[in-house]
């Protein structure tokens, strides 16, 4: 599987940092920039380049873009037609349950239920090791396949 990671200046040093970490987990990387810190740089630019890639073939790319907050990260990406990012902030403080009753997790929920192809993260709120360990629980979780999970994709693909 193949990882493109974006970020800008908000997220720069956590990619970096991140990149390395995927690789070791066996993942390709592939780096769409930014490819220096530059404080005035833009994130759409970036961020819409790794979601372009990844909807080329999302069953076997994903996505890791950080940014300050992640959120604006996450609206560009999702302007691309296939892509569905996420934001993480770390763990909620408390449990939720799903509408079978069974125990959430956050970040798996995004894979089993979403689908989730794009993980946006909010660099100045997510520390390396709490982004390290979202990220390869997300890149390791996969699709459940759930019909009403799969019903509800279409209906969303469909309105586009």
């Amino acid at each position: 599987m193949k990882v493109f990671f974006a970020a800008d200046h908000g997220g720069f040093s956590l990619k970096e940092e991140l990149k390395s970490f995927v690789e070791s987990l066996g993942y390709e990387v592939v780096d769409v920039g930014a490819h220096a810190f530059d404080p005035a740089d833009n994130y759409p630019p970036f961020v819409m380049e790794a979601a372009r890639r990844v909807s080329e073939n999302p069953e076997e790319h994903r996505g890791v873009i950080i940014g300050g907050s992640g959120q604006g990260e996450a609206f560009a990406a999702n302007r691309i037609k296939g892509v569905r990012a996420v934001v993480y902030y770390g763990e909620p403080k408390n449990k939720q349950t799903d509408a079978d009753g069974q125990e959430l997790d956050l970040i798996e929920s995004t894979r089993n239920h979403n689908d989730s192809n794009i993980l946006s993260i909010g660099g100045r709120f997510v520390e390396l090791d709490d982004a390290q360990r979202a990220v390869e629980r997300w890149l390791k979780t996969p699709f459940s396949n759930a019909e009403r999970h799969i019903r509800r994709h279409r209906m969303i693909d469909q309105s586009i």
